[in-house]
């Protein structure tokens, strides 16, 4: 097999992981898609992609791994959670990877909840109806964040196939 070609190949999984990687929170979505790019790039002996667009796609890139951290926390703040809740919410998310799509959805809300239970330390009412709050709030900055990702990542595709063709 020709080096180069194989090296598309590469590039081309890499994106498409990259782009699975939006969406599963395990994956360095947008990074992965950016090395896909900058090696099919590379492959191209950068006659199609140059130096400006790769800065575009690279700051692109920066721009998602801040909105992935960026809306978590925002959700979560504005609902008054705790860092046991944020950390609950990231370890939630692990382990809803290992059960599908239905872990990635409930595994951040079950963890937020947890962690902020164990912050307030008590079981009533209102704490339990706080928790649930602070479990929503987790999950749909999640939720936006996963939204805004997809953006920048078709965004990143269409400059790329762009600057590639024209």
């Amino acid at each position: 097999m020709d080096p180069t070609a194989l090296y598309y190949l590469i590039a081309a999984l890499l994106v498409l992981v990259g782009l699975a990687g939006t969406v599963l929170p395990a994956l360095p979505g947008l990074p992965l898609m950016f090395a896909g790019m900058l090696l099919a790039a590379w492959a191209g002996d950068f006659r199609h992609v140059g130096a400006p667009t790769l800065a575009v796609l690279a700051v692109l890139t920066l721009i998602s791994v801040a909105v992935d951290f960026w809306a978590t926390a925002h959700g979560a703040k504005r609902v008054g959670a705790s860092r046991m809740a944020m950390l609950g919410a990231a370890i939630g998310t692990l382990f809803g990877i290992f059960l599908g799509l239905p872990g990635l959805l409930l595994g951040p809300f079950a963890g937020a909840v947890a962690g902020e239970l164990l912050h307030r330390r008590n079981l009533q009412a209102d704490t339990l109806g706080h928790a649930a709050k602070v479990g929503a709030g987790t999950w749909l900055g999640i939720l936006l964040g996963t939204a805004l990702k997809l953006a920048l990542a078709f965004a990143m595709l269409g400059l790329f196939a762009l600057a590639w063709w024209l």
